[in-house]
């Protein structure tokens, strides 16, 4: 569990998921479609291993992810969200909407130009299926 800096809802929810990098694994499972080590390895931020290393086992201790055992690969980990990863599913769309809105060098592909069409209907479909994931 992450160490506490207050009791400030915001605080507390920010020393859990609010750094870059967890964010980002968050954001490669819940849009992109990314679930082992190699592919978030492969994201085009270029995480180094030690910090992916950590940061996934911070985000499985915080059960907002959990590993387990590829079914295509008996020796190979996936990872899958949690009821409480999925809930961050709105909170990822609003940084996605914020981030295209005011960075201009940052434009709209196909989940953001969903986003401005259909925010609601976005976050239901996708939560729908990441709650399959789950099952």
């Amino acid at each position: 569990m992450a160490k506490m800096r207050s009791d400030c809802p915001i605080s507390c929810s920010l020393d859990v998921f609010g750094d870059k990098w967890s964010l980002l694994i968050i954001r490669d499972v819940m849009l992109r479609n990314k679930f082992s080590y190699g592919e978030f390895l492969d994201s085009e931020e270029k995480i180094a291993t030690n910090i992916l290393a950590d940061r996934l086992r911070l985000l499985e201790a915080e059960n907002i992810l959990i590993k387990k055992v590829s079914p295509k690969n008996k020796s190979k980990f996936i990872y899958r969200l949690t009821k409480k990863g999925i809930d961050l599913l709105p909170i990822v769309i609003e940084i996605m909407d914020w981030g295209a809105k005011y960075n201009p060098g940052c434009p709209r592909k196909e989940v953001g130009k969903r986003i401005k069409k259909d925010k609601a209907g976005l976050i239901k479909e996708y939560s729908q299926k990441l709650k399959r994931q789950f099952g």
